[in-house]
């Protein structure tokens, strides 16, 4: 895993506002020049701190499907590997680590209940989970797209 800075920081979440903003913009907005962000933006790729580049389509962002928070505790020191595979679902629209009961967040997006079930199962079942929380997003009133 590598170490953000700052500007790392500013171009995930530019990215994540929109991920077609070109490489101009980008330099524009961060104050680096097109070199840099090109360069860090494929080290980023390259460490997979940024996984895919995607979009969501007007359906996703009118609040159709299942959205939830799912609390996850870990066993022993598993939390890489465990993270490394929630990652790899494309449902887990962010994933958190955090202090207290809870080891990781995930942020999951599914289509309905049906498929919704069907993400839990497979979370549930991956190698160093002990446990888990979900709790479904019934409204946002605020997000970082709004």
């Amino acid at each position: 895993m590598i170490t953000l800075d700052d500007l790392d920081h500013s171009l995930i979440s530019a990215l994540r506002h929109n991920a077609r903003t070109p490489v101009s913009s980008l330099a524009a907005q961060t104050g680096a020049s097109r070199a840099t962000v090109s360069a860090r933006i494929d080290r980023l790729v390259k460490s997979g701190t940024i996984a895919a580049f995607t979009i969501r389509t007007g359906s996703e962002l009118s609040g159709s499907g299942v959205r939830a928070i799912v609390l996850i505790e870990v066993l022993g020191k598993m939390a890489d590997r465990v993270a490394a595979q929630l990652r790899g679902l494309p449902q887990v629209r962010a994933l958190h680590s955090t202090n207290g009961r809870w080891d990781l967040i995930a942020e999951l997006e599914d289509k309905d209940l049906g498929t919704f079930d069907e993400t839990l199962h497979k979370i549930r079942l991956i190698d160093g989970i002990n446990s888990t929380e979900t709790n479904i997003l019934l409204k946002t009133t605020k997000s970082a797209l709004s």
